[in-house]
Formats: structure tokens, C-alpha cells, sequence
């Protein structure tokens, strides 16, 4: 009799804590979502995180007997050996068990790890590069996040914090960054640095039909730029050839260093889609080391959206096969 095994993934997140049971094909088939409730007492954030895990559970009737593993995908610094997240600012977390606190309450085992990273492992095992296992992925929202998987493995370095491909330098001496650097591709990349390029253009060409497209500062958004080069702006145009410039330079690096099949790209300013990619592409095809005739990195937008983490998280027991 074949037997299907169910996996549960915990994305945790600042203010809601999401969990998804997954089975063995990658399928979500059923979530729960609460709000985190962060105020610094970590063992009543874990028992938030099972009473999650027991909604989404109980959508199908299953209890904890029925689950495989829990795999938890959180932001910060993690010691994924250990279940320990080291650092953790916006869930006030510093070496806290968090393994350890949630396999106390559930009795199965646990695997936790960089919620990025797991993100990065959900599309590489059901998503945009299903199938492949040397895989690139970059998040472009309020800042540059990512992960890197290599021949199917999760890589973080030797003291498991590697991955932080947005505290690459693009701009030496440019603008600062919240990691204490300065030109991070964070900085230039992200929404909020496409945001702040938008701004300074408006402030700079008060004729421009940005100001038709964000009748204030306070109205500029990831889109702006675009829409304003749509209606054939100038100073939009200008704008987005600098962010797609510095965007693929980023991106023209991790394919040097890494060499991945395939280089995945999220977040919502990928909703723009081959008006963002067709030039990236091209930035990487100019700008990355390959010999004529081999075969050269694709890139490609990311596909599971807010899924991703949750496959990651349920399937981050493979790791550790």
C-alpha cells in the first residue's frame, strides 16, 4: 500500500508566522497563517509557531503523529547544525534554541535555517529552476536577499551565515548601507534604492513626467521610473538603464563566482518582466565569463511567490540525508 508522508514548513516572519503542509511531490496542501506576536519571549513565539503548525494540520485532519519533520525558514543569522538562531533583530532573537524549543513541544525533529536561503532551496525543488541543482536566487525588495545552492545543497559557508549576496559592492565608496558598508548592490538594487534613484531624478528635473506619474515624493514607488519611460520620460528612462546597470553587475558577478544554471530573480519589481529581464539579460551575456560554444547561465523569475519558503522549510530534511 503506498503510504504518502506530510511534511510541515513554518515561514516566521516579524509579523505573521505562516505554515503549509507539504507532501513528498512539493504540494502545499493545506496553510495557516497567525500573527508572530513578537515581544521577546521566545518560548511563547514557539508555541505560536505549533498552534500554526496544528491549524494548517488540522485542515486535513492530520495531528503531529502523522508529520514527517517541521522545518522552520526564519530571518537572521542561523546555525542551521544546530537549530540556533544567533542573530535575529526584527524577532528580537539572539542565541536562541529556536531547534530546540519547538522539537520540546512537538516531539519530531526539526531543521532550521535562513529564511532566504530556504526560500532559494523551495525554487530549486519545485519552482522556476525545479530540477537543477546549481541555482543562483536574488530577492529584490526592501532590500537584496538571496540564496545559492549548489550541486543541491543549501551553501552558508563554514560558520553558516554565507549567503548575503545583497553586501556585494557595486559602487566603491557609494551610498551607505545598513550593514556598515558603502556601494552594497542592497543599496542600489533593492526597491528602496530604486526608490531613492526616483527621488533624486525628481528632484533634479522638475519637468519631468516622473511628477505626472508620482505627483509627489511620498507617491514614488519601484514602479514609477518605469511608467515614466513608458510615456517616453527621459529622466525615467535614465533611471531605470541606471538601476538595470547596477542590477546586472550584481548579477554578472554571482554568475563568475558560481557559474549556476540557472540565475532566479523575485520580488515585485520582477513584475515588470522582460522589460526588467531581456535587458538583464543582456548585461550578463556582455559581462560574464564564459568560453565560446559552453554552456552559459539563464535567467529566469522566480515562480512560488510567498510558497517558496514554505516548500523550502518542509523539505529542509533532504539537507541533512
Amino acid at each position: 500500500m503506498f503510504i504518502v508522508k506530510y511534511y510541515v514548513g513554518i515561514d516566521l516572519g516579524g509579523t505573521f508566522i505562516k505554515a503549509g503542509v507539504v507532501d513528498e511531490n512539493y504540494n502545499i496542501i493545506a496553510k495557516a497563517s497567525i500573527p508572530s506576536e513578537v515581544n521577546g519571549d521566545h518560548e511563547a513565539l514557539a508555541d505560536r509557531m505549533v498552534e500554526c503548525a496544528g491549524k494548517a494540520m488540522a485542515e486535513l485532519g492530520l495531528t503531529v503523529d502523522d508529520i514527517e519533520s517541521i522545518g522552520v525558514g526564519t530571518p537572521g543569522a542561523v546555525d542551521t547544525k544546530t537549530g540556533l538562531v544567533v542573530y535575529a533583530n526584527n524577532l528580537m532573537m539572539r542565541n536562541v534554541p529556536l531547534g530546540e524549543y519547538l522539537e520540546a513541544r512537538i516531539h519530531k525533529s526539526v531543521y532550521v535555517a535562513n529564511d532566504a536561503n530556504v526560500a532559494a532551496y523551495g525554487e530549486a525543488l519545485a519552482g522556476a529552476a525545479a530540477g537543477i541543482d546549481n541555482v543562483v536566487v536574488i530577492t529584490l525588495g526592501t532590500g537584496v536577499g538571496g540564496g545559492i545552492i549548489i550541486d543541491g545543497r543549501i551553501y552558508t559557508g563554514f560558520n553558516q551565515f554565507g549567503g548575503e549576496l545583497g553586501h556585494a559592492v557595486v559602487e566603491y565608496g557609494g551610498w551607505p548601507c545598513t550593514c556598515g558598508r558603502k556601494g552594497c548592490l542592497e543599496s542600489y538594487a533593492s526597491a528602496t534604492g530604486l526608490v531613492k534613484m526616483t527621488k533624486i531624478a525628481m528632484e533634479e528635473h522638475p519637468d519631468s513626467k516622473l511628477w505626472e506619474v508620482a505627483p509627489s515624493l511620498d507617491d514614488v514607488n519601484g514602479k514609477t521610473a518605469f511608467d515614466a519611460m513608458r510615456l517616453g520620460d527621459e529622466a525615467g528612462t535614465e533611471v531605470v538603464n541606471k538601476y538595470i546597470a547596477y542590477l546586472g553587475c550584481g548579477l554578472a558577478n554571482y554568475v563568475n563566482i558560481f557559474q549556476p544554471e540557472v540565475l532566479l530573480i523575485g520580488g515585485g519589481i520582477c513584475k515588470e518582466g522582460e522589460t526588467l529581464l531581456a535587458p538583464l539579460r543582456k548585461v550578463i551575456e556582455e559581462e560574464a565569463y564564459s568560453i565560446d560554444g559552453q554552456p552559459t547561465c539563464e535567467l529566469r523569475r522566480c515562480a512560488l511567490g510567498n510558497d517558496a519558503g514554505t516548500i523550502g522549510a518542509a523539505m529542509l530534511w533532504k539537507q541533512y540525508q
